[in-house]
């Protein structure tokens, strides 16, 4: 048997409790028992065993397929999963190819039975690809949900499967941007990363009357075997129920939980020395996070000279997300990208998640086409080999945070260069609770933990009907953090700004 094969049994096994893999591949064709007790059981299994990697072989041409090759094969719309049924969601397919060759398996739930769905070539076409021939298995590369979001009888994109664990989704009136991830291993790590798969998918077939519809998978790689459930609710936000049963097969020193990746090019705050028409090209322009204290933290993102690490220490979070605060189409310009429809994700945790942080990774880049922006949760100490590790949170992709604060928030981060040592900060806030301020009463707190403060000024901004903050930073040993808040008095009337300045 080959590694699909020896996949295909490893998931039938748990479902007909049988010895003989070759006699679960028989039946591989066949509908199962299934619950949602069943994936984690597969993933159990697949943790005491020796990792296998994926079946990633392809026949010619398909194996060596560039860009514009992969891009030109399409699924036929026609041919979609529930076509026809009525029912508030369909499903499209993946082509295996280009970085895309990994096969994955996927199955229909129905009454309580999984059925893998067939790979067929004629649901495909192939441009100037020549296509397999007709009786050949080859799985899929991923697969993408469509429903009625924007209009009652147009089936919008609403979220894509594909490429290792990644996954993105929109809201109603959005653009695809930033994606999550199931689980990131070593992510910034020295060593090196390691990218976990899903292999393996289960759709349960919705009801006509439902609103959401459930996905299952299956999580492998040399370090960690997991099953995750997502709950999939579309609407003006996207929201994603995830249930992780994660089961490492050695200590897990550098887990990140509900993984998020971005893009940062330029913005007001970190201008590119690429000549570009545009004032800011990012797909999400800061890290949002609500601590367990309490605090409310926005730290704007940069595209840094050099990596940039940072932590923000914390015990059982309330949230925290790559968002997309910049609303404007003035803030972009670009008629294409549309960065101001690009939605925000913010992860909300159910549950104890104990100690840990809050992860951010900026990478530096010279394109817009890379993600490198990456954000998660660690927890304190590893997740520990032969155990079971069980959480479940909630991603929000839509134009705000779920929950909408009281305290005013920093809109925009201007920086420019005085000289080489001396920086002027511009800060806009906005918010509700500025207004009808007496401006005596208002004070900003600004700190650091190198160089100098200087020239700290607050003032009214009509242009945005809040406030705008306005300090010089007197500094030549970078990296800087820095921190500021604004006040009345003793009382907090924003959110407080942390920044990490590097030349």
């Amino acid at each position: 048997m080959d590694r699909r094969q020896v996949l295909t049994g490893l998931a039938a096994i748990p479902l007909l409790q049988i010895r003989s893999a070759s006699a679960a591949v028989q039946a591989a064709d066949k509908a199962q028992p299934f619950d949602p007790s069943v994936v984690r059981q597969i993933a159990r299994d697949l943790a005491a065993k020796p990792y296998q990697a994926p079946d990633s072989k392809l026949p010619a041409p398909l194996s060596d397929l560039n860009y514009d090759a992969y891009r030109a094969i399409r699924f036929n719309p026609d041919r979609a999963l529930w076509r026809g049924d009525h029912l508030p969601f369909q499903v499209q397919f993946f082509h295996r190819g280009f970085l895309f060759k990994n096969r994955v398996t996927i199955y229909e739930v129905s009454g309580g039975q999984a059925k893998p769905i067939p790979y067929r070539p004629d649901d495909f076409s192939f441009g100037n690809t020549p296509p397999p021939a007709p009786d050949t298995d080859l799985g899929f590369g991923g697969f993408r949900i469509h429903a009625p979001i924007n209009k009652p009888d147009y089936y919008d994109e609403l979220c894509v499967f594909l490429g290792a664990t990644y996954f993105r989704a929109v809201a109603k009136g959005q653009h695809y941007g930033l994606s999550a991830r199931g689980l990131s291993v070593d992510t910034g790590q020295s060593s090196g990363e390691e990218f976990p798969l899903f292999k393996a998918f289960w759709l349960e077939r919705p009801s006509p009357d439902a609103s959401s519809m459930v996905v299952h998978a299956l999580l492998d790689s040399k370090s960690v075997a997991g099953a995750y459930r997502f709950t999939i609710r579309p609407g003006d936000t996207t929201v994603f129920d995830v249930e992780a049963a994660i089961y490492p097969r050695v200590d897990l020193e550098h887990a990140g939980l509900a993984p998020m990746t971005s893009m940062f090019f330029f913005g007001p705050n970190d201008a590119s020395d690429v000549p570009d028409f545009r004032p800011a090209v990012h797909d999400s322009d800061g890290l949002a996070i609500y601590n367990g204290r309490g605090e409310q933290l926005w730290r704007p993102l940069c595209n840094p000279r050099d990596l940039q690490i940072s932590s923000f220490a914390d015990q059982n979070p309330r949230g925290f997300g790559l968002m997309q605060r910049e609303r404007n189409f003035a803030g972009y310009q670009d008629l294409e990208s549309r960065f101001e429809q690009r939605p925000s994700l913010w992860a909300e945790p159910i549950g104890d998640w104990s100690e840990g942080v809050v992860k951010l990774i900026e990478i530096p880049t010279k394109e817009e086409v890379h993600d490198n922006i990456a954000a998660f949760w660690e927890p304190k100490g590893p997740l520990k080999a032969k155990g079971e590790h069980i959480y479940t949170y909630r991603l929000h992709w839509g134009p705000d945070t779920p929950k909408p604060s009281s305290l005013a928030r920093f809109s925009r981060t201007g920086v420019s260069a005085r000289s080489d040592s001396e920086h002027l900060f511009v800060l806009d806030i906005t918010g509700d609770k500025l207004k009808g301020l007496d401006p005596a009463t208002v004070r900003a707190t600004v700190t650091t933990n190198k160089g100098e403060i200087r020239n700290v000024v607050t003032q009214p901004n009509p242009m945005t009907e809040g406030w705008r903050l306005s300090f010089e930073l007197a500094s030549d040993q970078p990296p800087v953090e820095l921190r500021a808040i604004l006040m009345a008095g003793e009382i907090a009337l924003s959110e407080v700004w942390v920044y990490r300045w590097t030349p």
